[in-house]
């Protein structure tokens, strides 16, 4: 164990790893030395941000604090600190199951933990951002608000998080104008749904407005959506993603269905024939579009026939980036207390990997059609033989990747590019740089 170190592990998504790096900026300010997402902690406290999303997040968390409890009797680490999601949510029962924990705290209030904490350094920190990234230096994500007050019956999350709460536009756009100064040049912005966004503050929608801003902030080269909501899916946004080339043309909306009889279980204020609807005024309003987007399959009550229908809705659609995944059932919600998980989790399995198939055969098609393109790329990382970049149509860590070859020339990491695509496999690209 070693004094005046702490251990920060991030489960879960994007904006649990927002918090990670506030948390992390305190803990520098009281001359603490911090590692994120270590192999083998050893610090004097080891701080879990967990995940309480879904049945598989929450099993992970559940695995990772029991395995350090382990580490902490046999003397490896101090102090075992949980925060985040599944602690939100599940405070009095874990501090009943695990109280070999040494403090829960939930999403909000890990600030106590900090300030909690006497000062380690009496020369004090060498940190002088006003904002940690745990990402590669030449991207950071931008959390715009928090909650949702979306209520579909199959989420838990709004029973963690509570109502959507945005932040104001000064505030986002100062932390943009910091992070370019401090060389970061591509922006995720992320949301439980950012569709929402200025609504509880503004009275009416501004995501548009804020997109613009941030687009016109010189030194932004890249700016990518995430998480939107198909019902009143605001329109003026793609005005401003066709003013401004620096705003990739990609949207991240989750769908998760497309039978009515589904939709309307789920509590998604939507029907089939408005979706089909956003998903071509998408295409028309902005020519290339990279659609993101992801299903639930197994959901109570789902029939073949909407299965099926689902599955002809995807062959339509031809989705640039899809992901899906199976129900479970999460206490608290509305399909918890009102129906019954009626689908074998074999049946779930088979729809899954069905539906994945195909979605697999679309995808390797789409990239295909790419070899001969010329594309922008930016450098991620070295691996092997390999640079591995991205286009503005790839979101970090969860879409397609270009390989280009390490022989050809000299690449920098967080540099852009112009490449040709020269191959392609079902989901990542092969390309030379163009000199």
């Amino acid at each position: 164990m070693k004094k005046n170190r702490i251990d920060i592990i991030t489960m879960g998504c994007s904006k649990n790893l927002v918090d990670s790096e506030a948390l992390m900026r305190m803990l520098h300010k009281k001359g603490y030395e911090v590692l994120h997402d270590y192999d083998c902690p050893t610090g004097e406290y080891v701080v879990i941000n967990t995940c309480g999303f879904i049945g598989d997040a929450k099993e992970e968390s559940i695995n990772t604090i029991l395995e350090l409890t382990e580490a902490k009797k046999e003397g490896q680490i101090g102090q075992i600190i949980v925060m985040g999601c599944l602690s939100e949510r599940y405070m009095a029962e874990l501090e009943e199951a695990i109280p070999e924990v040494d403090q829960y705290y939930g999403k909000f209030n890990f600030k106590e933990f900090a300030d909690s904490l006497p000062i380690a350094d009496s020369t004090g920190s060498t940190c002088k951002e006003n904002r940690l990234t745990l990402t590669p230096k030449h991207y950071a994500y931008i959390k715009i608000s928090e909650g949702c007050d979306r209520r579909c019956a199959y989420c838990a999350i709004p029973l963690i998080t509570g109502k959507h709460k945005s932040r104001k536009i000064e505030e986002i756009t100062a932390e943009v104008e910091q992070l370019v100064a401090a060389g970061v040049k591509e922006f995720n912005v992320i949301a439980q749904e950012l569709t929402y966004y200025g609504l509880d503050i503004y009275g009416e929608r501004r995501i548009a407005q804020l997109v613009d801003s941030i687009a016109s902030i010189k030194g932004v080269k890249w700016i990518r959506l995430h998480y939107a909501y198909p019902n009143q899916f605001p329109m003026e946004l793609l005005d401003v993603m066709r003013k401004h080339t620096n705003v990739c043309k990609y949207i991240d909306i989750a769908l998760q269905h497309i039978s009515d009889n589904m939709l309307q279980r789920m509590h998604r204020h939507t029907t089939k024939e408005e979706t089909a609807k956003v998903v071509t005024a998408l295409r028309e309003a902005v020519p290339g579009i990279h659609i993101r987007t992801t299903f639930m399959v197994g959901f109570p009550g789902e029939t073949e026939e909407d299965f099926n229908e689902l599955i002809d809705f995807v062959k339509w659609a031809r989705f640039e980036r899809m992901g899906a995944f199976t129900y479970s059932e999460e206490e608290g919600t509305y399909s918890a207390k009102h129906y019954d998980d009626d689908i074998y989790d074999e049946t779930k399995q088979r729809r899954l990997d069905k539906l994945m198939r195909i979605q697999q055969n679309i995808s390797a098609e789409i990239e295909a059609a790419k070899i001969g393109s010329t594309m922008q790329v930016v450098i991620d990382r070295k691996e092997g033989d390999y640079y591995i970049g991205r286009t503005e149509f790839s979101s970090p860590e969860v879409d397609p990747e270009v390989l280009i070859p390490a022989s050809e020339r000299t690449l920098r990491k967080g540099c852009f590019y112009k490449a040709r695509i020269t191959a392609s496999e079902e989901f990542d690209l092969y390309a030379t740089t163009l000199l």
